[in-house]
């Protein structure tokens, strides 16, 4: 695998896990809303931890791209 095509699998991992938490966070927000509006915002705590999660991976992604660019290799210390 060249590291263009490393790149491309770290940025697609990357969508497809937002792609993902969008996805599941608004299915849960569906059924809060259809099944207990009236009572606490439940979905908020996966939201949260999920996003925290989230946002981890995006800061992983951008720090192993940014040094691929810096170091001329498709990993960081590699």
């Amino acid at each position: 695998m060249t590291s263009l095509q490393s790149e491309n699998a770290i940025r697609w991992g990357l969508r497809i896990h937002l792609l993902s938490y969008v996805i599941g966070n608004l299915a849960q927000i569906v059924v809060w809303w259809f099944a207990t509006p009236d009572q606490f915002f439940w979905p908020l705590w996966s939201i949260l931890g999920w996003g925290v999660g989230l946002a981890f991976h995006g800061w992983a992604v951008n720090r192993m791209l940014a040094g691929s660019h810096r170091s001329g290799q498709p990993y960081p210390g590699r």
